[in-house]
């Protein structure tokens, strides 16, 4: 019997056996990748990538001119019904020499892209809980839903930490601090792997943009970071580093951009250095979308198309991403490099090996097919509902407010207005419902109110469009039509409205043409004229609450001078529009924090709490600081810190306890936040750094002891010798409710 085919052998013994009998030809096709749907007739009208019906014919000739008897390693863009999968699997199965399975890999950043999915808040919103056990739950559903539709990898989660708010996949991320990326990284990743991906309810994550993607030149996609090492090593690979190595991900997606002139996606230092030999990891890199070839015609490394796959290879890059190359191209390239002798068949073997390692760890040998009917409980189960809808609760940042809110039921003419307030905006990635459909403001707000007049107008529209056009970026259709709904100005009739109505909600914010991959914006006021809208409806008199479902930060200048409250709800999922009527009504606390500094002005970029300090602290028009700083949030309630201690346990560790009491009289979370500053230091660092943070509960009148261990991680920096270490000295422990409002400190030493 061979060994790859005994299951009681380990995963490495079993792969190095296959790998001893696999041709150079089946090798390479394990580091392919092809788009599964162009063998299918595409039946979902509203995705590129979904096929919907069972009875569809599998074109296995056409599949079979592409992989022939050598297989593949992955197969991408084929969201469908597990029958489907299995037709494919059963070719890779039955009709290659070697019969090893494919992995079926697939977008689900908030959900599985595939129609009639459960659709989570963004990971923007998400992480405004500060809540990684909530987090952790809806990476489990996620995976749950990906898996028993036969998807066994997804290219999630986005762990770009993102600093510059002009760009438009900001949404996708944790947002701009490193601790609760980090934080946030693991507890999804954790939640999507389950620490054992041979599980039916677990997947192999893929973290992106690997690395330095979310501060991008002039806000740009793809564009390049102007950064130092320093900043590299302390800002954005520690989350990549704890995602891999205690999240636990497999594999990384290389991303398009350089790095003070490093091209990622064939740089040796990213790709071996750092992501193999220092954070271990165990799967392998894969490129971006087109991201290959964009070594030659964006970042001009080479002048030919084929020397881009090699110096990709050589730099350590296991795998193209989709539609760089067609399949058999892309082989044929790598084999005759390798007959050149300008590719080794060791660096070949290395990303088999890997691959193969994950396969057999997934148990593909010996179950590689999908149960057919299992998805029938799973995909939106009453479980995957109620965490979306809490999510979506504990995501709501209620930014201002003048004591207008809660509404409960002081007001019985509403005028509800905004472009959002009737159409529900969930952002990018998402699934498209099916056999379902999302309320709106509007339905809730119905609901909650039967006996309340309640007028809704859109006001005005978010984006124009001219017929039903698809965006690409670099090529690759977005899963759904980015078109706005046609909507007429009303500006007038929503004024009117207002002028006969006791308060005025207005619902505002981002589409997918204004927020998400590709929409890079230049301005950060509300689009088209919604700020007009705004300022005209607060003109009348009646009190005014704007709700924003918005993917980035938001210059509110004009905004907060004329609204009586603001919440922040993001692109809250499919129970998004429930959550914000929920915080509206005061039936929920809102306790969310936001997690990107909103500036002043465009003009006052960047705009993050720890930016270095050093320069000066104003502009003509006024002071650099946030308009509404990392961390802010108000609640419907009021909370004191008190009796803060610190004791050394020896070494480098210390022991912080205080109290948190709730002096109001509703019941609420608060987002106690710890801040360290390093008074004096080798290297210039940021004031305060985010180090500790929890989420707690209390009842009104109630109090709580919190604890909080420091160690050498909390205080160390990134000295001139390119070396960690924590330099003795003196540092200011802060404790409080945003990155600004300090509640409590007290000064340490550390010998």
């Amino acid at each position: 019997m061979d060994q790859y085919k005994n299951p009681a052998l380990s995963p490495e013994i079993r792969a190095k056996d296959l790998l001893s009998k696999m041709t150079l030809e089946e090798k390479i096709a394990q580091i392919n990748i092809l788009r599964g749907v162009e063998y299918f007739e595409e039946k979902e009208p509203r995705s590129s990538t979904c096929t919907v019906e069972p009875g569809e014919t599998f074109r296995k000739e056409e599949f079979r001119a592409t992989v022939a008897d050598r297989g593949i390693g992955y197969i991408h863009d084929i969201y469908s019904l597990p029958e489907i999968k299995n037709q494919v699997q059963k070719y890779m199965v039955e009709e290659t020499r070697l019969g090893i399975p494919a992995i079926f890999t697939a977008e689900a950043l908030h959900g599985l892209s595939f129609a009639g999915c459960s659709i989570f808040p963004v990971p923007l919103t998400l992480s405004q809980t500060f809540d990684p056990d909530l987090v952790n739950k809806i990476g489990d559903g996620i995976a749950s839903e990906s898996r028993v539709f036969g998807h066994h990898e997804i290219l999630a989660p986005n762990l770009d930490v993102a600093r510059d708010p002009r760009w438009g996949r900001t949404e996708e991320t944790f947002g701009e601090d490193t601790c609760l990326s980090s934080e946030m990284a693991v507890a999804i990743i954790s939640g999507e792997q389950k620490g054992d991906i041979s599980r039916p309810d677990s997947v192999i994550t893929e973290p992106k943009h690997y690395v330095v993607h979310g501060i991008p030149e002039g806000g740009l996609n793809c564009a390049p970071a102007r950064v130092g090492q320093r900043e590299v090593e302390t800002s954005y690979l520690p989350v990549f580093e704890a995602g891999i190595k205690r999240g636990g991900a497999y594999n990384v997606m290389a991303s398009y951009n350089s790095i003070d002139g490093d091209a990622v996606v064939c740089s040796e230092h990213y790709l071996k250095e750092v992501l193999k030999e220092r954070f271990g990891l165990r799967g392998i890199s894969r490129a971006d979308w087109c991201g290959v070839k964009r070594i030659r015609h964006a970042h001009h490394l080479t002048t030919s198309v084929k020397d881009t796959v090699r110096i990709a290879i050589n730099g350590g890059l296991d795998m193209q991403g989709c539609c760089d190359f067609e399949p058999r191209e892309w082989e044929e390239i790598i084999y005759d490099f390798v007959m050149e002798g300008k590719i080794s068949e060791a660096r070949i073997d290395d990303s088999v090996l890997r691959i193969l390692k994950m396969k057999f760890e997934l148990g593909l040998f010996e179950n590689p097919y999908v149960d057919e009917n299992a998805y029938k409980s799973v995909i939106r189960c009453d479980k995957h509902k109620e965490i979306s809808l809490r999510a979506a609760e504990e995501g709501i940042v209620l930014l201002t407010n003048n004591g207008v809110l809660p509404l409960k039921d002081k007001f019985t003419k509403i005028a509800l207005i905004g472009p959002s307030s009737a159409a529900q905006k969930v952002g990018g990635y998402s699934s498209v419902p099916r056999g379902y459909t999302i309320r709106s403001v509007y339905d809730e707000l119905r609901d909650r109110y039967p006996d309340a007049e309640i007028h809704q107008c859109d006001g005005c529209a978010i984006t124009r469009s001219n017929g039903e056009t698809v965006h690409y970026v670099d090529g690759q259709p977005h899963l759904t039509k980015m078109i706005d709904s046609d909507i007429n100005d009303m500006i007038d009739d929503a004024v009117l409205m207002a002028k006969n109505a006791e308060v005025a909600v207005l619902v505002c914010g981002d589409n997918n043409v204004t927020s998400g991959e590709g929409s890079d914006r230049c301005r950060l006021v509300l689009n088209g004229r919604q700020r007009e809208l705004i300022l005209r409806v607060a003109e009348t008199g009646t009190p005014v609450v704007l709700v924003l479902e918005n993917g980035k930060a938001i210059d509110l200048s004009a905004e907060t001078e004329v609204c009586a409250a603001i919440v922040v709800a993001g692109f809250g999922g499919e129970f998004g529009a429930k959550a914000i009527v929920e915080a509206l009504a005061g039936d929920i606390n809102p306790a969310g924090r936001l997690t990107v500094s909103y500036p002043k002005d465009e003009g006052m970029l960047p705009c993050y709490y720890s930016r270095l300090p050093g320069g000066s602290d104003h502009y003509l028009e006024g002071n650099f600081d946030p308009l509404f700083i990392f961390g802010h949030g108000l609640s419907y309630t009021t909370f004191e810190y008190s009796d803060l201690e610190i004791r050394s346990l020896g070494g480098f560790t210390q022991e912080v306890t205080f109290r948190v009491t709730n002096t109001g009289d509703t019941d609420g979370d608060e987002v106690v936040q710890l801040y360290v500053n390093d008074r004096e230091c080798s290297v210039v660092i940021a004031e305060r750094l985010l180090r500790k943070f929890k989420r707690i509960s209390l009842r009104a009148g109630e109090t709580k002891d919190v604890t909080f261990i420091l160690d050498y991680d909390e205080f160390k920096l990134y000295g001139l010798d390119n070396k960690w270490k924590v330099e003795p000295g003196e540092f200011n422990i802060l404790i409080g409710a945003s990155a600004s409002d300090i509640r409590i400190q007290k000064m340490i030493t550390i010998k």
